[in-house]
């Protein structure tokens, strides 16, 4: 009995050491609960937050992920539901292992033999969809067509996982797809292995984002997800999320003076302080039912609103930029007018008009004055926008099939179109120094060329106005209120943009409004 009781101990004992070693490196790494060694590694791994940039550095060893164990490093979070997991990685320095791997990882347990799907990057470029069914079991592996991928997503729509991966600036290429029962609380993160377990490899994980997407029975334009502001660095094409809301905020605008945001939420404007990350309130009078089309002025003294109170059709405004009783400048007895763009002398004021169950491009002196209509195309011309030197204006116009951009004369004349490929493409925004536009992707699989709704996938992408090909510069889950209207920085160096998801797992600061 005695023999028993204490084999009984050192068994308990063992196992509670092991239990210790696993969560040893538990505590909150951003938006992670923990992170640890999985497997016997040879070489204690760790983790980096850089709350600043807000990008993970993660140090891991490990003989390999393959067969029917595992040995690597894990960063973190216990999660239920349908999720979307996305990063863009890079290891750090040539290593020494062509099989050494970063990638995103699912699993049921911290256990080295668990049941697992993860988006894994070799060292040798190869990228593929690896997985173990139950416990124990011999890995198994979908090669992805792309290799060599630094942004790779991979999302869990009840049983189903899908990776998409793309090399940064492209658009994600064929998915790879895997049922798997996981069950429904499982641990998903980053991770990194030497596939040598007498070293250790490091890898920079930025983009970092762990997405609750919209329920299938979501009523849109009626419910809503949280929302992420997001600011976007053109040079590195890192984002952070430097404010959270459990609220639909909506289409931020940048001042001129640098200090503050714009953006909409629930009929109201906010003016986002950027120093003290606060928002308040911005006086818009008696026009309390704003939506995600507003835009300042060239100089900076002036916004145009679009308001539809009461479920009424939605009516152009102008009201100060410091706040105000706003002036109506579209017609009445018109159809809705959601506004735009101001010329760069502050005289005109451009806007997508319904008019006769036809959505054009329509042209109004700030002053008042008779509408002028610049486009006169069968379907939706949208999004208009001048140039700074005035001399073109930017639209978005479904004319030729899908949704894409297009740009005429400020007088409407010579309509050209400018992008042309296999997605549909909205909202372009020409930087302050005239350099650059900005314009959000919708993919065809997801929406149809007329739509532009709330959660779905997205791209924002960037091309010169001088003209040369488009590329990706944010892999992002939203849409509809992510860039509705211009903004860029002063300096044309970054992008405000909004972002959602169901806000399940806040790490920056949180709206109270």
């Amino acid at each position: 009995m005695l023999k028993k009781i204490i084999c009984l101990f050192t068994g308990m004992l063992v196992s509670a050491v092991f239990v210790a070693n696993i969560y040893a490196q538990s505590g909150t790494v951003g938006i992670f609960d923990g992170n640890s060694d999985v497997g016997p590694v040879k070489n204690k791994g760790s983790v980096v937050y850089n709350a600043a940039n807000q990008q993970y550095t993660v140090t891991g060893s490990g003989t390999n992920i393959w067969f029917g164990k595992d040995e690597f490093h894990f960063v973190w979070k216990r999660v239920k539901g349908d999720f979307i997991l996305r990063t863009n990685a890079a290891f750090v320095g040539k290593g020494t292992e062509a099989h050494r791997k970063f990638g995103l990882m699912v699993r049921k347990s911290l256990n080295g033999t668990s049941a697992h799907v993860n988006a894994v990057v070799h060292g040798d470029g190869l990228t593929s969809l690896q997985y173990r069914n139950a416990d124990g079991d011999s890995t198994k592996e979908q090669k992805a067509g792309i290799s060599s991928a630094d942004v790779i997503q991979l999302e869990r729509k009840g049983k189903t996982y899908t990776m998409s991966v793309a090399r940064k600036g492209d658009v994600f290429g064929p998915e790879e797809k895997i049922d798997l029962d996981l069950g429904d609380e499982v641990y998903v993160g980053i991770f990194v292995c030497s596939h040598n377990p007498a070293v250790s490899e490091k890898a920079v994980f930025s983009n970092v984002r762990i997405v609750t997407p919209a329920p299938a029975d979501l009523v849109t334009y009626k419910q809503y997800l949280g929302s992420n502001i997001e600011i976007l660095d053109m040079q590195t094409q890192n984002s952070r999320i430097i404010y959270q809301s459990p609220k639909s905020l909506q289409a931020p605008n940048w001042t001129v003076d640098n200090k503050s945001l714009i953006y909409n939420s629930e009929g109201l404007l906010y003016k986002y302080n950027l120093a003290t990350n606060i928002p308040a309130v911005l006086n818009t009078g008696a026009a309390k039912g704003n939506n995600n089309d507003h835009v300042l002025s060239f100089d900076g003294k002036w916004l145009t609103i679009s308001n539809n109170d009461n479920g009424s059709p939605s009516v152009g405004f102008v009201v100060p930029v410091t706040g105000g009783e706003p002036r109506r400048v579209t017609e009445t007895g018109k159809g809705a007018s959601y506004m735009h763009g101001w010329s760069p002398d502050g005289k005109f004021l451009v806007f997508c008009g319904e008019r006769n169950k036809e959505y054009d491009v329509y042209r109004v002196p700030v002053s008042g004055g008779p509408e002028e209509r610049l486009t006169n195309t069968p379907g939706l011309d949208d999004g208009p926008e001048y140039t700074p030197d005035g001399k073109f204006i930017y639209f978005n116009s479904v004319r030729s099939g899908l949704m894409q951009v297009w740009r005429m004369n400020a007088d409407g004349s010579n309509q050209t179109q400018i992008t042309n490929d296999d997605n549909n493409n909205w909202f372009p925004h020409v930087s302050p120094d005239g350099k650059w536009i900005v314009y959000i992707t919708f993919l065809k699989s997801e929406v149809a060329p007329g739509d532009h709704p709330f959660y779905k996938h997205v791209y924002l992408r960037v091309m010169p106005t001088a003209g040369g090909p488009s590329k990706v510069v944010a892999y992002l889950y939203g849409g509809q209120g992510t860039i509705n209207t211009p903004s860029w920085s002063p300096d044309s160096k970054h992008i405000a943009f909004v972002s959602n998801t169901n806000l399940l797992f806040p790490a920056f600061p949180i709206s109270k409004n």
